[in-house]
């Protein structure tokens, strides 16, 4: 068996070309304030991804490039003036932040009605209790229009989730779940995760290890979505070792070109989103 390749490039496209037709029927550009703290490289390429494709899809991108040495109270501040600007239809704060500030409560200052990357707590909490009315976290979210776009019905499949950050581990199995799967949540501490893995039709990887899952933690046939990227001497390597998973998979994402599309797909359908709800449209 050779698995076939999801092919999340062209997906993502798809999905661009799609809003970029939807955006232009509207009376005036939704516009996306992104706020960048410090001189990361990851981040900074990022953010330039993130307004590259703003613009592409006729979203306005408005970058608040701050310093290091910002504090909680100055970029609290920043985000309360952007909660109120009416201009503005969306706020990410790009992660991580510098260690002295608390993650935690600068993602939840982010009004819920602009937070279009879905971290703010109240969207967190509408997102467990499978409330529609909410913006859901765009790896995740991701994530399942992948899944969906090879097979439209995940009832009772078995889904297992290795990773359990607020950000992708958690969110993804909570949609899982919406989708009727029968969900395991797997991590550092999991014992014999090679066995719970084999028990996966549906495969999703996020720990942040080079090519950690090879064929020996995959059942055939299953559906692998790797949402790794990992910087190597030899390039950029997702979680899972694609050739070794390739060969007992049904389907597989590559990496890059997998999943990393469609987080910023998503992050532009719900700055859309953001739009008409702000609109009521």
């Amino acid at each position: 068996m050779t698995a076939l390749i999801i092919n999340g490039k062209e997906l993502a496209q798809n999905t661009r070309q799609s809003l970029k037709e939807k955006i232009a029927k509207l009376p005036e550009a939704p516009a996306l304030a992104v706020i960048l703290v410090g001189n990361n490289p990851a981040s900074e390429i990022y953010v330039r991804s993130k307004e590259k494709a703003c613009l592409e899809v006729g979203i306005m991108a408005k970058t608040y490039h701050l310093e290091e040495t910002i504090n909680e109270a100055e970029l609290c501040d920043l985000i309360e003036e952007l909660n109120q600007a009416k201009d503005i239809t969306g706020i990410l704060v790009q992660l991580p932040l510098p260690l002295h500030i608390d993650e935690k409560k600068i993602l939840a200052a982010i009004s819920p009605k602009k937070d279009v990357d879905g971290f703010n707590p109240l969207n967190t909490g509408l997102l467990i209790q499978k409330n529609s009315d909410t913006f859901i976290p765009c790896t995740p979210k991701g994530i399942i229009a992948l899944l969906h776009h090879i097979k439209s019905d995940l009832t009772g499949l078995n889904a297992v989730v290795v990773g359990r950050s607020q950000i992708v581990g958690l969110p993804t199995a909570q949609l899982l779940l919406k989708e009727n799967c029968t969900v395991t949540v797997a991590h550092s501490k999991t014992k014999n995760l090679e066995a719970v893995c084999q028990s996966a039709d549906i495969l999703v990887i996020a720990i942040g290890k080079a090519e950690m899952i090879n064929k020996n933690y995959i059942k055939p046939g299953a559906i692998i979505i790797d949402v790794g990227i990992n910087r190597t001497q030899e390039g950029l390597k997702g979680d899972v070792d694609f050739n070794s998973a390739s060969s007992v998979a049904s389907y597989i994402t590559p990496v890059p070109g997998g999943v990393g599309p469609m987080t910023i797909a998503m992050l532009l359908e719900n700055t859309y989103e953001a739009f008409l709800k702000q609109h009521n449209s």
